[in-house]
């Protein structure tokens, strides 16, 4: 496996991490809304509007991206465990570590949300929360051999099938409807409420897929005999669930539904996750494509941290006194380009505070 000679690690790994995180700190700064309005028709609109999610039956690239932060998790899951093992450390210590980080990742994901207003909010929609359940699940069966761990996979995404499909709830008996499915009722017994959106907690369990294909492909670059074998089998699985997943949707069987993670999306998803693995794999680390990477890099290994800032601070406060700034020093500029810009000085100031922490090697981790 082709691991950089200085540092030891993965450098296509940390770039898909560091790009996911960057995509999510432009989301932050409002930078799509703002060319969305920019461009409110023609060509511009037809390419902002992929970074927005769909509304529901449909996919756009945007609905990629937390699938891909949950995928790229699994992956980095595989690496970690693999130095813990080969540095002595029995799967009862192992078992504690991702414990205890699941737990983190639960509390960090919840007090996202935790505040609303005036007033506090319990919500598992975070994708802090649901990740702190799929790191768990593909921990469990990490060691089982790839068969079973797909067959594991298949089981978690039949039972989500099973579950919109047959419980039949009053009210809740219509899989494919927003406000209408087993999700939204699931919802009412967790948190007493439904989210507007069509977002429900139990996409945790469907998209543990995502975690557990990225485990299962980090252990496979760990253990595969060659470059050509590893991307090979990698792309096989890619087009697999792609195919399926399309078909699925094509069908009318299940559709492709981002908001409550139907087996389709989730397969289709991975798919795509499993993809550009195997073509950034190819490209950084076997060509030794490198140049420009830091730019990635850096933001990727401080991902939990950034996205804490962001989420947290940035809505609730950095953001609006950027804006003020920017919206009064530059108020001879037009109101959309302003905003932009606005949405840039974020970005920079952001990134900066990444790169400020990797200069002095404080890396944030749980």
């Amino acid at each position: 496996m082709w691991l950089d000679k200085k540092t030891g690690r993965l450098i296509s790994l940390d770039f898909m991490r560091g790009l996911i995180m960057v995509l999510l700190m432009l989301e932050s700064t409002y930078l799509y809304s703002h060319l969305n309005e920019f461009f409110p028709t023609g060509l511009g609109h037809l390419i902002f509007r992929q970074f927005e999610h769909h509304r529901w039956h449909g996919l756009r690239f945007w609905d990629l991206i937390q699938p891909g932060f949950m995928y790229i998790a699994g992956v980095a899951m595989a690496f970690s465990l693999h130095r813990q093992k080969r540095d002595g450390k029995n799967w009862n210590e192992r078992f504690r570590k991702s414990l205890r980080r699941s737990g983190w990742l639960f509390f960090w994901g919840v007090l996202d949300y935790a505040v609303r207003g005036d007033h506090l909010s319990f919500e598992l929609w975070d994708v802090l929360t649901q990740l702190s359940f799929t790191t768990l699940v593909a921990f469990l069966i990490f060691e089982w051999k790839y068969s079973q761990q797909a067959l594991a996979g298949i089981g978690l995404l039949l039972l989500t099938e099973l579950l919109y499909r047959y419980t039949n709830i009053p009210g809740f008996d219509q899989p494919f409807t927003d406000q209408h499915n087993f999700g939204n009722y699931v919802d009412l017994l967790l948190m007493n409420k439904i989210n507007s959106g069509g977002w429900v907690a139990i996409n945790a369990l469907p998209t543990a897929i995502h975690t557990i294909a990225g485990a299962m492909v980090g252990k496979w670059m760990i253990e595969a005999a060659s470059d050509r074998e590893r991307i090979r089998w990698i792309i096989y699985a890619g087009l697999t669930t792609l195919i399926v997943g399309y078909l699925q949707d094509i069908t009318g069987l299940t559709p492709i539904i981002k908001r409550i993670a139907t087996t389709s999306f989730t397969l289709v998803t991975a798919g795509y996750c499993l993809l550009a693995t195997a073509l950034f794999y190819w490209w950084i680390d076997m060509k030794e494509h490198h140049r420009g990477l830091w730019f990635f890099t850096i933001v990727g290994m401080n991902s939990l941290f950034i996205y804490l800032f962001f989420e947290i601070v940035g809505h609730r406060w950095f953001n609006e006194y950027v804006y003020v700034f920017t919206d009064n020093l530059l108020a001879f500029m037009p109101r959309f380009p302003m905003k932009i810009l606005g949405a840039l000085v974020i970005f920079a100031l952001e990134w900066g505070l990444c790169w400020f922490l990797f200069k002095k090697k404080i890396f944030f981790k749980v």
